[in-house]
């Protein structure tokens, strides 16, 4: 099966429209793909609140923790080709990670984010990456390991960056993954974004803070000094303006929690492997390993940092299981079990969905307050699985 309904892609595309119209939507992108082809791609308003300069499908925006799906995948690639199975210890390639008594915390439990690292003790800058590491590898797990689920916001990436270098010898997890993905794949996305596409970039803007955001758990506790959730947020220090991801030096360091920048387009192009066992224009460019490990079921867990609910797999997010039910408490990705992806702050979206072969990717550059997309995101996922 492959493309839309006309009446699902009018649906679609209706929400789209109304997010300008109703819900404060700046400029803005989605694009959707089945089977490996984009079937619909939308892209509408303007990268500045000037009005300037019209959003097109090429236009390039930070998306924050959309970051650590495409993240996940190259850490999981490395695993792969070195061998190596998720229940594994990280210390076998990153031997001073062992120190504090992390010597038997897995590669699956850093992807999980159950390492108990979602917070450091030691006030270290995010842009010094080596100062990062070493915090890291000095830093007593907060639980033991595998016995908490807490969102690691911003150590997940480093974790994962260090883990890449060790095994590949890349220079950065962002080199790696243009290596193996960005460059053979021509995505329009980056983890280190190079300086020939700077001029594409759209402006950022901070959301303002609603009554009627449904994360008031997360908000009350991100605003409350000395909360895990506050920590994880600020661990390591910087970059915690939005204005912050405006500037040129943010997109070339290639943070791997949040520094990604791309098109909805570049995103979802990507999805698309992962949403068709991993092929892409008939080569495996995925291996079958990684699409396992992706696919695994995994355990919903109230997360000490988020607040709420979260499933996470493999360095992916799913959604949330009741287990009274059975059934989805959250759909962010769809009405399928199987689906897999990532939000980033302020409202971008991006996943997988291997059982009807459907890629999604949102983004914007006017944000909204709050942990998890909001409705502009929300609703056009629901259309599009009403159809399907």
């Amino acid at each position: 099966m492959t493309g839309l309904s006309p009446a699902t892609r009018e649906a679609v595309e209706h929400w789209f429209r109304e997010n300008f119209v109703l819900r404060g939507e700046l400029g803005a992108a989605v694009s959707i793909w089945r089977d490996g082809e984009e079937v619909l791609g939308l892209a509408q308003g303007f990268t500045n609140r000037e009005r300037t300069q019209a959003w097109t499908a090429d236009t390039l925006v930070p998306v924050w923790s959309a970051t650590k799906g495409p993240a996940a995948v190259a850490c999981l690639l490395a695993l792969h080709e070195a061998g190596l199975p998720l229940e594994a210890p990280v210390a076998e390639v990153w031997p001073e990670f062992a120190m504090a008594g992390k010597s038997e915390i897995t590669f699956d439990q850093v992807l999980a984010h159950r390492a108990g690292l979602c917070a450091l003790s030691e006030r270290v800058p995010i842009f010094d990456y080596r100062a990062v590491i070493k915090a890291l590898e000095q830093q007593q797990p907060l639980w033991p390991p595998g016995q908490t689920q807490a969102y690691h916001a911003r150590t997940f990436g480093f974790l994962l960056d260090e883990i890449v270098r060790r095994i590949t010898g890349a220079e950065t997890l962002g080199l790696y993954f243009a290596e193996m993905f960005g460059d053979p794949m021509a995505l329009d996305f980056w983890i280190g974004l190079p300086e020939s596409q700077h001029g594409r970039v759209a402006k950022i803007y901070p959301g303002k803070m609603n009554l009627s955001t449904a994360d008031q758990a997360f908000l009350k506790a991100y605003h409350a000094q000395g909360t895990v959730t506050q920590r994880t947020f600020s661990s390591p220090v910087g970059l915690t303006a939005v204005q912050d991801f405006n500037q040129p030096h943010t997109w070339t360091q290639g943070y791997a929690s949040m520094g990604g920048v791309g098109s909805a387009r570049g995103l979802a192009k990507f999805y698309s492997a992962l949403a068709h066992g991993g092929l892409w224009q008939g080569a495996q460019i995925i291996p079958t390993w990684v699409q396992m490990a992706l696919s695994k079921s995994a355990p919903t867990a109230m997360d000490a940092v988020l607040c709420a609910p979260a499933t996470f797999q493999a360095g992916m997010m799913k959604d949330p299981v009741d287990e009274e039910t059975g059934l989805k408490s959250r759909r962010l990705f769809g009405t399928s079990m199987a689906a897999f992806g990532h939000p980033g702050a302020g409202g971008s979206l991006a996943f997988a969905d291997p059982d009807t072969g459907i890629a999604f990717a949102y983004v914007m550059n006017q944000m909204e307050v709050g942990v998890l997309p909001s409705e502009r995101a929300t609703g056009l996922v629901e259309a599009l699985f009403a159809g399907l």
